[in-house]
């Protein structure tokens, strides 16, 4: 254990990486997940034949061996894992589970390393820009470690040195990844509604964004000013003399970290309140000014002595845009109507959903949530069950969630299991309707009740112009049937299951042909003393043989069913 762990602190620690060595790594990866993928599919690959509980069971198994691989690929794959467990449209619920498990706990680099980035960011060595600075690092993440020290006036401070050759690794990595992504868009299957050449930019921008330590300053800045007015949290100072790219100096703030709850307890600290105001001051950041953490895991936010929440690393921030405010008003109305048709418009005008030729699938999926969830009380509802459900309904369909809204759903699911951490009885819905009145009240400065008012009014006019509009409609609909501009598609079930056992039989034939090609190429081999390419060929004309069986049981299982 010891050694694998030196073994993947020397990959990690050093500042020169192999081109070559690394497209071998990233490659190896992505061709085994294929085939691994591709062994998915294949029912002759489950022993005592396949079902859906066998088939789950190596999803998860599949997910878990993703996420250690890429644990082992070092920076750029954790972050990029953690990116993609964002996207619940394209991988299954139990991938994107495994992802957001991503942990950042990676070995430390050396103290000399240390030294050496400090004095080539700042231009000075350590004693003479600290008077104490502590080698052994407080915490180590994939981008960087952070160090205890005191400044020379005495200020306590913790300094976020980068890890050595990040720059370089990532720009060997995304090089190799823009040709993965190319090689997915292009697949016949994997690339077909999918994009993922604007999937791979938007990590780039993620990724490069939150090496730049300056750029993390200044959002910690912006964060603090926007909760100046909030005495019960608290945000790091930033010492602007002491940071550059790749160092950041902060005020140190001590604190017990949320989720330890008994120590919480033990401080003489109410749990029940410090759940109350974490969810409080996340949906201040969504509602004040749309611009939140959107990485608020418990390692992130700590309680001071007085009582006060204190947020950390502002790496990776998400913003929200003025004009959504409106988009999400629409999809309320929308969802508290029961109008399936309305949210999934609502949806795709926010460029959550991405219009396709056939969208009842879509509607469907939408209005079956509608109305299994629309029974219950707001109030009795989990965040966590509500975005499960909207990840499974979203897989395989052509939702686009944006990586803001599943950072919004996610912090949320994770500061909900923190307060029922904190306070069994605590129900982040609950805490949640004032400020969802808020936002109802908000949109164009109207109040509630004008909102509805004018909510009915445009159904109101909506109807009027439907009934209106009709008879126009039902002419422009015959106008269109007399010139054959309009298509139906029929699906005829007999066909296709005489299609389908037409080439069944036409597959029958071709094994059955190989089988005997080689069956007398083993006898031909035999005859000539090569045992060794006889027992082959035999080998490959059983396998065939087995292959063509299963067929003829699939033909026997069609007649019985029709």
């Amino acid at each position: 254990m010891e050694k694998g762990y030196s073994d993947q602190a020397y990959r990690w620690n050093r500042e020169n990486y192999s081109s070559r060595r690394r497209f071998i790594d990233i490659w190896s990866f992505v061709l085994l997940l294929l085939y691994r993928l591709w062994l998915y599919n294949k029912a002759w690959s489950y022993p005592g034949g396949v079902n859906e509980a066998k088939q789950a069971a190596r999803r998860r198994t599949l997910a878990i061996w993703i996420r250690n691989t890429l644990l082992d690929l070092g920076p750029t794959f954790i972050k990029v894992g953690q990116l993609f467990s964002t996207r619940a449209d394209i991988f299954p619920s139990e991938y994107v589970e495994e992802l957001s498990k991503l942990q950042d706990r990676v070995p430390a680099f050396s103290y000399e390393q240390v030294e050496s980035i400090i004095e080539q960011e700042l231009g000075r060595k350590i004693p003479e820009l600290f008077q104490s600075f502590e080698p052994v690092p407080l915490a180590a993440a994939s981008l960087g470690q952070v160090h205890k020290a005191v400044l020379h006036n005495g200020d306590a401070v913790v300094v976020k040195v980068q890890r050595p050759g990040l720059k370089k690794l990532f720009e060997i990595d995304l090089h190799i990844l823009k040709g993965i992504a190319r090689y997915f868009q292009n697949h016949p299957k994997w690339g077909r509604g999918r994009d993922w050449m604007g999937i791979y930019a938007e990590c780039c921008k993620i990724l490069w964004e939150e090496i730049d330590y300056l750029n993390e300053g200044r959002n910690a800045d912006a964060f603090r000013r926007n909760f100046r007015g909030y005495n019960w949290v608290k945000v790091p100072r930033v010492y602007w003399r002491y940071a550059s790219s790749r160092v950041l100096t902060l005020e140190y703030m001590p604190g017990i970290k949320i989720s330890q709850y008994e120590a919480l307890e033990a401080a003489g600290i109410d749990r029940k309140t410090i759940a109350r105001q974490s969810a409080q001051a996340y949906l201040l950041q969504l509602l004040d000014n749309g611009f939140f953490h959107a990485d608020p895991h418990p390692g992130n936010i700590a309680v001071s002595a007085d009582g006060s929440l204190i947020f950390y690393d502002f790496g990776m921030m998400g913003r929200i845009k003025a004009n959504v405010r409106e988009g999400l008003m629409e999809t309320l109305f929308g969802i508290a109507a029961k109008d399936g048709d309305r949210v999934v418009k609502s949806l795709i005008d926010l460029g959550a959903l991405a219009p396709v030729e056939d969208m009842s699938p879509v509607r469907r999926s939408v209005q079956y949530m509608l109305d299994n969830f629309m029974d219950n009380p707001v109030e009795n509802q989990s965040i966590a069950a509500i975005s499960d459900d909207l990840y499974e309904i979203a897989y395989n369909q052509p939702f686009r969630f944006p990586a803001t809204f599943t950072f919004v759903m996610r912090a949320f699911s994770t500061l909900e299991g923190v307060g029922k951490g904190l306070d069994p009885d605590f129900n982040f819905m609950e805490v949640a309707k004032p400020y969802a009145f808020q936002l109802m009240s908000d949109v164009n400065g109207n109040d509630v009740g004008n909102s509805i008012f004018n909510e009915l009014s445009r159904q109101a006019v909506q109807v009027s112009n439907t009934a209106l509009g009709l008879p126009r409609r039902l002419e422009d609909t015959l106008e269109k049937l007399e010139r054959g501009d309009v298509r139906m598609r029929v699906r005829a079930i007999e066909t296709e299951r005489l299609l389908r056992r037409q080439s069944n039989i036409q597959l029958t034939t071709t094994y059955a042909i190989i089988i005997g090609s080689f069956t007398l190429s083993a006898a031909i081999l035999l005859v000539k003393d090569h045992v060794w390419l006889a027992v082959i060929a035999s080998a490959i004309a059983l396998f065939v043989a087995w292959l063509m069986v299963r067929i003829l049981m699939r033909l026997d299982r069609y007649d019985k069913m029709y």
